[in-house]
C-alpha cells in the first residue's frame, strides 16, 4: 500500500525547495507554508494576504471546525512577506490561473507535490506529507509528543506518533537491528 509519508531527509527538502521554485514561486510558497505550519493542505489554499501579515495563522480548520492560532517562524514571516508584496489583501495566496482570485484546488495542489516528488525520486507524496514533514521535523527537535498532538488537535500522543510516522522509524530499527 502506497501510503503519504513525512519527508525525513532535509536534503530531499532542499531539493524539492530548489525545484519548486524554479517551477513557481507561489508552488514554492504553498510547500514552504506547509512544512513550517503544519497546517492541512485545505487550511493552507484558503490563506489570504491578509491572513499572514501578522506574526501568526488565525484559521477556522476546515476538517473540525475549531479556531485555532498558529504562531508562524521567523523564516516563514519573512519569505510571506516578500510573496505579498504588491498583492492586495483580499487575494488568495496560492491563485489558480483559472478566473479571478480562486485559489488553486487540492487536486492541483496534489500534482503540484507528486510531480517535485518525481523530480526528486520519492514516493509516498502526497498532500498531506506537508503537514507530516512538519510534525516529523518538530518532534525530532523538540521531542514533545504532547505540545504536537496539540499543535495537531489529536486525540493521542499515539495517534500523533503514528501519523507522523515516528512509531514507523522505531519497528524499522528494531527489525534491522533484530538478530536470531
Amino acid at each position: 500500500m502506497n501510503f503519504v509519508q513525512p519527508i525525513r531527509d532535509p536534503e530531499y527538502i532542499r531539493a524539492m525547495k530548489r525545484y519548486l521554485r524554479e517551477k513557481s514561486e507561489r508552488n514554492y510558497m504553498m510547500f514552504v507554508t506547509g512544512i513550517n505550519s503544519g497546517l492541512r493542505i485545505s487550511d493552507i489554499l484558503k490563506l489570504r494576504v491578509q491572513d499572514v501579515k501578522r506574526p501568526y495563522f488565525n484559521i477556522l480548520e476546515q476538517k473540525t471546525d475549531k479556531i485555532k492560532r498558529i504562531a508562524m517562524t521567523p523564516s516563514l514571516q519573512r519569505e510571506l512577506k516578500k510573496y505579498v508584496a504588491g498583492m492586495e489583501d483580499h487575494e488568495y495566496l496560492f491563485q489558480s490561473r483559472q478566473g479571478i482570485n480562486k485559489p488553486i484546488g487540492r487536486s492541483m495542489a496534489y500534482k503540484i507535490l507528486r510531480d517535485a516528488a518525481e523530480y526528486v525520486s520519492l514516493d509516498s507524496v502526497g498532500t498531506h506529507t506537508l503537514r507530516k514533514t512538519f510534525g516529523y521535523h518538530f518532534y525530532k527537535q523538540y521531542k514533545d509528543p504532547a505540545l504536537l498532538q496539540e499543535i495537531f488537535n489529536h486525540s493521542s500522543e499515539d495517534i500523533t506518533l503514528r501519523y507522523i510516522g515516528i512509531n514507523q522509524d522505531i519497528m524499522d530499527k528494531a527489525i534491522k537491528d533484530f538478530r536470531i
